[in-house]
């Protein structure tokens, strides 16, 4: 499995809630960061920011390629339940099939098209 695999499949289990597959590909030492976290360890990634899926309408991935060495620039859309959309990027990096650390750079609203 590639490094942009790994990242794809994590993203995925998030939104499918898949919580055994997300621990299998989230490395033991894992940060995470985002305007909202500030680099937050494994275990308060799971408590506070796993559990968010069911505001999600639908997620989709745009876009996931390789990027600076070990890491993996995805692009991806999401609507709210409440109908408004939006579009994040992520970097990710992954080292022996384990994600070991998340940016998550929160883009703006997207108009309907």
């Amino acid at each position: 499995m590639t490094n942009v695999d790994v990242v794809r499949l994590c993203l995925e289990s998030y939104i499918a809630q898949d919580r055994a597959t997300a621990e299998r590909l989230i490395a033991p030492d894992y940060t995470f960061t985002s305007p909202q976290d500030d680099r937050i360890d494994r275990a308060a990634f799971f408590e506070r920011c796993f559990p968010t899926a069911d505001r999600f309408r639908t997620q989709r991935i745009l876009d996931a390629v390789p990027a600076c060495g070990d890491g993996v620039l995805i692009v991806y859309e999401y609507e709210l339940v409440t109908g408004e959309r939006y579009r994040n990027v992520e970097l990710s990096t992954v080292r022996q099939g384990k994600i070991t650390d998340t940016q998550v750079f929160f883009g703006g609203r997207v108009a309907h098209e």
